[in-house]
């Protein structure tokens, strides 16, 4: 068996499709699995869609993804140029190469005839392809036309017969060539065609095997037909299923978040999106086992395990993978990736800022991890630590009983003093004090606790007040986080704006 060499070829006109990135993460498992080479080529002959600036975008988001090649437009190799901008001769001279052999013809249609050629055989019920009606064209009569710069397609002569391959996931599969025709390898501006390129590359870059979604399965006869007409030896292919949304459609935008962008935007850690991503469509041998880690799916890994059938994206699966991550992150990076949604909300100053803030910050994640899907979601977690108004508090539908209510009035009114006199509040002085107003006042349990964690966190619920008061208290204390308020100041302010009956905080 030869070395296994795999390739991704994106094309760069946006950004990188969940589905295209589990095409990269099975090609990488199946290198490394082989101990094989992963190539990464740019497929950028879409003039008028590809950018710079969405190449620089996939090849970070491939590398946030956590995977790496061996061979690509940024790393070098011995096989580049690894753009197909940057192969143009390359393509030429197995253009002449095919003409010479009388595999290939020069096509003058215009796009009218064309279009109107399709149109006849779609009214008559037939699947269009080209007519051929340049293919009988004399070579010289050709080649005249060409010089004296008549626009000119590229057709390959396709050979009747049956086009066929063993698909590593499909099994058997097989086309006649009578619903293929005579498809382009050039067109008139000289860009090669995407069946075309796509041959000449993996051809010349050695790859063994291709492993691509399965809407290429159309493509692959064709290309098959230009190995053959070249006198090479095609690659072994593998064709991916398709992913799905929940609704059995394919997954699309209106799913919610389809790019690498999207999760990394939403906070979903790289770990998680891509030992999710290496289970659609692919099954451990080790049933009912869903937490990998990369090591484990690159020793896992193979073609065989693959399924045809759809798989489902499910965004709630992913998520409690997250949540799984997140738990085993260390403090150092889940804090490092925090920081980025705290500065987008307004909470801290910008991160360069920010040092000194570890020890709160860890206090802060610590209290609300449990209950995050995602690190978009920690802005509004934290939301009770950062913001704070009383007068919104003593209106809002959730809290408004509370001032209301004459019981809480009661616990507030001997609690809120009493933390007052203090100025400084710890967890330990804060039960101590709870049950001084509970001897007072008679009231315990959720009676008691209730007002007193809406009147200090503004919220009917969130996190354990054990792990909040001191977060008040020492976020109050550092100037990078100003928003941060300590207990005597929201229970003061809680009190102007409930009108409670609480002697002022002595001078």
């Amino acid at each position: 068996m030869r070395m296994v060499r795999v390739r991704f070829a994106p094309s760069p006109t946006g950004y990188l499709h969940v589905g295209n990135a589990r095409t990269a993460l099975f090609n990488w498992l199946f290198a490394r699995h082989h101990q094989g080479v992963f190539v990464l080529r740019i497929e950028d002959t879409d003039v008028e869609r590809s950018e710079a600036r969405h190449e620089a975008q996939l090849i970070e988001d491939l590398r946030w993804f956590g995977l790496d090649w061996d061979e690509g437009p940024d790393v070098g190799g011995a096989f580049g140029p690894y753009r197909q901008s940057e192969r143009q001769a390359i393509y030429a001279r197995y253009a002449v190469q095919l003409i010479d052999a009388g595999r290939a013809y020069y096509c003058f249609c215009s796009p009218e005839q064309l279009e109107a050629e399709r149109q006849a055989a779609l009214a008559a019920g037939q699947q269009p392809k080209y007519s051929g009606r340049c293919r009988t064209r004399p070579r010289e009569e050709a080649a005249r036309k060409v010089a004296e710069g008549q626009p000119a397609s590229l057709r390959l002569k396709i050979a009747p017969g049956d086009l066929a391959w063993n698909d590593l996931v499909h099994g058997w599969v097989s086309f006649s060539s009578d619903v293929i025709g005579d498809f382009i390898l050039l067109r008139s501006d000289g860009h090669p065609a995407y069946n075309y390129a796509v041959v000449i590359d993996d051809h010349l870059m050695q790859i063994s095997h291709v492993i691509r979604g399965d809407d290429h399965i159309s493509n692959t006869p064709r290309q098959l037909a230009l190995y053959a007409a070249l006198g090479w030896q095609p690659p072994q292919f593998a064709h991916l299923s398709t992913i799905l949304g929940p609704d059995r459609a394919r997954l699309s935008k209106r799913h919610g978040a389809t790019s690498l962008q999207n999760f990394r935007d939403l906070g979903v850690l790289p770990e998680a999106l891509r030992n999710y991503v290496a289970l659609l469509g692919w099954s451990s041998p080790e049933e009912n086992r869903e937490i990998f880690t990369s090591a484990e799916l690159i020793q896992q890994f193979s073609l065989e395990r693959v399924s045809k059938s759809p798989a489902v994206f499910d965004n709630a699966k992913l998520y409690w993978m997250n949540r799984y991550y997140l738990k085993q992150t260390p403090t150092s990076r889940l804090i490092e990736l925090s920081i980025p949604f705290l500065v987008r909300a307004g909470y801290l100053a910008e991160p360069a800022k920010v040092q000194g803030l570890e020890p709160w910050l860890e206090r802060v994640l610590n209290a609300v991890l449990k209950n995050l899907d995602t690190l978009s979601q920690l802005p509004e977690a934290t939301r009770l630590i950062f913001h704070y108004d009383a007068a919104e508090i003593v209106r809002h539908e959730a809290t408004r009983p509370v001032a209301e209510d004459k019981g809480s009035r009661a616990v507030l009114e001997a609690f809120i003093p009493k933390v007052m006199e203090l100025g400084d509040l710890t967890y330990q002085r804060f039960r101590e004090i709870a049950k001084q107003v509970e001897r007072e006042t008679g009231k315990k349990g959720h009676d008691l606790f209730h007002p007193i964690r809406v009147a200090l966190t503004g919220a009917v619920s969130g996190p354990e007040l054990e792990k909040l008061i001191p977060i008040f208290e020492a976020g109050a204390k550092l100037h990078l986080v100003p928003r941060v308020k300590s207990c005597a100041e929201r229970l003061r302010e809680f009190a102007e704006a409930a009108h409670l009956a609480v002697a002022p905080r002595p001078a």
